[in-house]
Formats: structure tokens, sequence, C-alpha cells
């Protein structure tokens, strides 16, 4: 039997307003998490006023609630089938000739589109709001702004040393932390431009760098050839690590761009290369969900055992969480590759469900 095109709407806008109301449940309790924390860590800051408190909670939902959405999906999906299956609705749908397959389509359909309108539409304007949440709680929780920016022609990193400020520009970083064709701008403690250190190389050492072939033009004196110098700094490669940009303020669309001129800088790209593909298999792993859902939720109606199939289903969801972290963490220390770090899980699942509900349909 083909399913009638007003049986699929009417399942998938089922399937649809359960899972938005799932997914508003959780960003509600997000939002509300976030800002007794951000709270508790402006407590002691009087110029952080509650708006301003409220406005970096609100900008950090949607980073937050991406991530939340599988589960959204998985809820949402198993509330939907259990209250069809409650209200007889699969059971005609059923007797009338339906397979499960066709009772699915509609939700998977639509899973399917939530995840790419997540990926191509809701991820930028998320990364957006990330980068503007990130600057507001630098400047006003932490007071930390960030060390370093890459761009194509380089890497740049600002620091402090006991004279003022100074900006190091470098074409590339190898290993170990050493940058190659070295520029300081040295500048005073009224940020007056002072004098200026070209190196061919530089190396990050405890409170100095190291420099090797260098010249050094100060402001008013004569040009001085050095073999090696030593220029202090107060940055550490903890500090550089983390100072870089999280990979959930960059947009879907510039990923591509930022991994190229992360590697061309000599900066290690893979967590990005991972968070790249982890969105392109974002339908991919909603449509996962979808198929959980139904293989722990259609079962009931045949099988009995409410609270264990849904026990079970929550529990796969969570196994596939773990799972995703344990390959993502894999990826990171190279011994997988990136792709397969980011698609393995869903992939996994995927053939799992597939197999149980071949069982459920075909015996």
């Amino acid at each position: 039997m083909n399913l009638s095109w007003t049986l699929s709407r009417y399942l998938g806008r089922q399937f649809l307003g359960v899972v938005l109301l799932t997914f508003g449940v959780f960003i509600v309790l997000i939002f509300m998490i976030e800002l007794v924390e951000l709270l508790r860590r402006s407590a002691d800051k009087p110029d952080v006023t509650f708006g301003l408190v409220v406005t970096i909670a609100l900008m950090e939902v949607p980073r937050i609630g991406a991530q939340t959405l599988p589960f959204a999906v998985l809820f949402g999906g198993m509330a939907a089938f259990l209250r069809l299956s409650r209200n007889n609705e699969l059971v005609v749908a059923r007797a009338a000739g339906v397979s499960v397959w066709q009772f699915i389509a509609p939700a998977l359909a639509v899973a399917f589109v939530i995840g790419a309108f997540v990926t191509t539409v809701f991820n930028p304007v998320s990364a957006t709001l990330t980068t503007r949440a990130e600057q507001l709680e630098s400047k006003y929780l932490s007071r930390q702004a960030s060390f370093v920016a890459v761009s194509a022609n380089g890497l740049w990193l600002r620091q402090a040393d006991s004279t003022g400020q100074s900006v190091v520009h470098a074409l590339r970083m190898d290993d170990g932390f050493r940058l190659r064709r070295v520029t300081i701008f040295l500048y005073d403690q009224g940020n007056r431009f002072s004098g200026r250190i070209d190196a061919a190389t530089a190396r990050l050492r405890p409170g100095y760098w190291e420099l090797a072939d260098v010249w050094v033009m100060m402001d008013g004196e004569q040009s001085r050839k050095y073999d090696t110098y030593r220029q202090e700094t107060s940055l550490t490669q903890k500090q550089i690590e983390e100072s870089f940009a999280r990979e959930e303020s960059i947009s879907f669309w510039e990923l591509p761009h930022f991994i190229a001129t992360a590697e061309a800088a000599g900066f290690s790209a893979r967590r990005y290369q991972i968070y790249f593909h982890q969105l392109l298999a974002t339908p991919a792993l909603l449509c996962t969900m979808v198929l959980i859902a139904a293989a722990f939720s259609l079962r009931v109606t045949r099988m009995g055992g409410l609270l264990q199939m849904v026990l079970g289903g929550i529990f796969s969801g969570f196994l596939i969480y773990f799972l995703g972290n344990l390959a993502i963490a894999l990826g990171l220390s190279g011994i997988l590759p990136a792709a397969l770090a980011a698609w393995a899980p869903s992939l996994v699942a995927t053939l799992l469900g597939l197999a149980v509900l071949f069982h459920l349909e075909d015996g």
C-alpha cells in the first residue's frame, strides 16, 4: 500500500509538534541553568547588570541547545509514536496495510529537514551569537581577551611584558611552538610604537621568546643584529591553545576556509575537521534517533512493557552520545580519521536500528 499524502502530512505534523515541544522544554531549562551560572559568576562584579547577564545567557542558548537537539528528537519521537500507539492510530494504519517503514518515513523526512536546517541556517546564527557572548564574557566576566588570531597572511599573537604591549606576527608555526619569519611590534605603556624586532625563528620558553637571527630596531636608535635574543612575554603555551577560536564560534560555511588557513599557519585543525563532519552528519544523526525511537516505542503495541521500552530507548540514546564522545576523543588523538570519528556513531546506530526494525516487521 502506498502511503497517502494526507496521512504522511498528519504523521509528520504529529512528530514535528512533539519534537518542537520537547526541544522548547530543553531550551527553557538550558536558559535557566545558564542564567543561574552567569549570576553566580557575576556576583562579585558590580558593573555587570542583570540585563547583561540575561543577554549573554540568551546568546549561549543556541549553542547548547544544538547539542541537545538529538535527544529532543529521540524523546519527542518516542512520545509521538507512543501517543499514536495509545490512540490506536498505529493499529488502524497497520490494519490498512501500512508497513512500519511507511509509518516512520514522514518522521525520517522531518528529522532530515531539521538536521539540514540546523547545519546550514541555525549553525551560522548560533556561531555569531556564540562569538558575541564570548566577547561579552571576556570583557565583563573573565576580564581576559583573546591572545591569538589566524589569518591568510599568518599568525598573530598579542602579549604583555614589563615595558608595555607587543604584537607578534609569524608566517607559520612548527611543532613545539616554534614560529618562523617572526616580526614583533613593540608598544610602550601609553600604547605608542617603540620598536620592532625581526627574527628568522622564535621558540616559546617559560617567560620569554627565544629568537634566532635577529634584527632589533628601537625608535630613535640604530638597528642591531643578534644571533640570539630574548624577548620577555607573559604568554604560555596553555594560554595560546585555550585562546584559539572555539569550533562552535565558527560558521559551517566558514569552516573549510578556516581549516585551510589554520593548517597553513601550522596549527592542527583536526578538531575543526571533526566538528565540520559532525555538522554534515547532523541530518543522519537525527534520522538515527528516529529509528531508535521507533524501534523501542512501536514494539510496545505487540510486546507490552512500556516502562522497559522507554528506558531502553533512553539508554540507547545516551549510549550513542557516549560512543560519539569516545569516537571524537579517538579522532582528536589521531587514532581515527576525522570523517570516521564524526560519522561512525551515527552509521553504526543506524544499522542497529534498521536491524531491530527489520526483525519487528519481518520477524
